[in-house]
């Protein structure tokens, strides 16, 4: 296991929104935690793929899996993550249409 600060964190944090079912993820993970199969029904995606996405951002140490019972409940590594993103909700981005797609793909 590796511990990261700073601009790496920020690389892995903006690996993870960049995918919007992950980023999905983390806003409902930021309310709650949740078991994989909700989570599933909730964002109407396939439980394979949700699998899929949970061991991404596990993997890049955002969230955590807590043994609960003969389950598995998913939550945020830290509760600093669940702030982070509420604040990032609040924030009003100016965007050039010539250098930034709809979907935040950079075309310049």
């Amino acid at each position: 296991m590796e511990t990261l600060t700073h601009a790496p964190v920020l690389a892995r944090f903006g690996f993870a929104v960049s995918d919007p079912t992950r980023a999905r993820v983390l806003l409902a993970l930021a309310d709650a935690p949740a078991y994989p199969s909700d989570l599933a029904e909730t964002l109407g995606v396939s439980r394979q793929s949700m699998s899929n996405h949970l061991t991404c951002l596990k993997g890049c140490g955002l969230v955590v899996a807590v043994p609960d019972g003969r389950r598995t409940r998913y939550e945020l590594a830290d509760p600093k993550l669940g702030h982070a993103i509420r604040d990032l909700l609040g924030v009003v981005l100016a965007v050039d249409p010539v250098c930034c797609a709809p979907d935040g793909t950079c075309l310049a």
